[in-house]
């Protein structure tokens, strides 16, 4: 038994799925950014991306469920070519399916998607940008000269299209820890981001989630490198919180692989343990009715 379970064990906790809600789709590994959080090791030189064909399959499935929101990440989701034409397809089906497309905001700026901001907000896309600071110090140095820059201008820009102020338009950010740490509360950093965004940049936004890194990906490389990786994991089981169980991604959400392979998670996707039944399990074998208490 492993220690997770051995923690839910004690405080006698089944872990078992309910009713799918989201369909997670990880589109690839391509992005324009190489961040030193990143659980999935995306950069501007992976060439992993989903085709349209694996995407039409997809659809096609979830055609067939009442799952009510499908979930765009990456790497940098808007960087495969038929981005647009996942979300179209989405769109296209009655009822609608909800859409949220994982930004790292910086891309709304790139030579080649400069309308990218107003094909989402014409779709009303909710977005999740990733945004570790609202000081440029901490956020170029986990993800880049000038990142933060750009995501300054690529908030305004949401701004003005209507994003954090029209409730059809949600605009939400992420914060992920710059080093070998937990996060602060969520309601504490969430009033620090709207208080600095809003004075010293006019920024509007919805709400801000924190999240814990995984000891998985480039950061599990940058805890090796720093011989942080014990004291990281031991930090880990010292705050396990049972309070969470009940929301875990796994009990509601489909996670998807950019070939369709199926995983409990998007963090299990990027540790390679995909559902197995004698052989690998892609989205289309999956019969949506036999999920529940998985």
């Amino acid at each position: 038994m492993n220690r997770f379970l051995h923690k839910l064990s004690e405080q006698s906790i089944s872990l078992r799925r309910g009713r799918p809600e989201i369909l997670q789709v990880n589109v690839g590994k391509l992005c324009n950014l190489t961040c030193v959080h990143c659980h999935v090791n995306a950069g501007p030189k992976r060439k992993e991306i989903m085709t349209r064909k694996t995407i039409d399959r997809i659809i096609d499935w979830l055609a067939n469920t009442e799952i009510p929101t499908v979930d765009l990440t990456g790497g940098a989701p808007e960087m495969i070519p038929d981005f647009r034409h996942f979300i179209e397809r989405v769109k296209d089906l009655q009822p609608s399916p909800h859409v949220i497309d994982r930004c790292n905001l910086t891309i709304l700026l790139e030579e080649g998607y400069s309308d990218l901001a107003e094909f989402l907000a014409g779709r009303e896309v909710e977005i999740i940008a990733s945004m570790p600071c609202y000081s440029a110090e901490n956020v170029n140095a986990q993800r880049g000269d000038g990142v933060f820059e750009s995501s300054i201008a690529a908030l305004q820009h949401l701004n003005s299209l209507g994003y954090g102020i029209n409730p059809a338009l949600q605009l939400h950010l992420v914060y992920n820890p710059v080093g070998a740490f937990l996060p602060s509360p969520q309601d504490e950093l969430q009033a620090d981001y709207k208080r600095e965004l809003e004075t010293h940049f006019g920024i509007v936004f919805n709400s801000l989630y924190t999240l814990t890194n995984l000891p998985i990906g480039r950061f599990a490389a940058y805890l090796r490198l720093n011989n942080r990786l014990d004291e990281y994991m031991q930090l880990l089981i010292e705050s396990f919180n049972p309070a969470t169980i009940e929301g875990l991604m796994c009990r509601n959400t489909i996670s998807v692989g950019w070939h369709g392979e199926v995983y409990d998670c998007d963090f299990n996707q990027q540790l390679g343990l995909q559902w197995n039944n004698g052989q690998p399990i892609f989205l289309w074998d999956v019969n949506p009715d036999s999920l529940k208490h998985r």
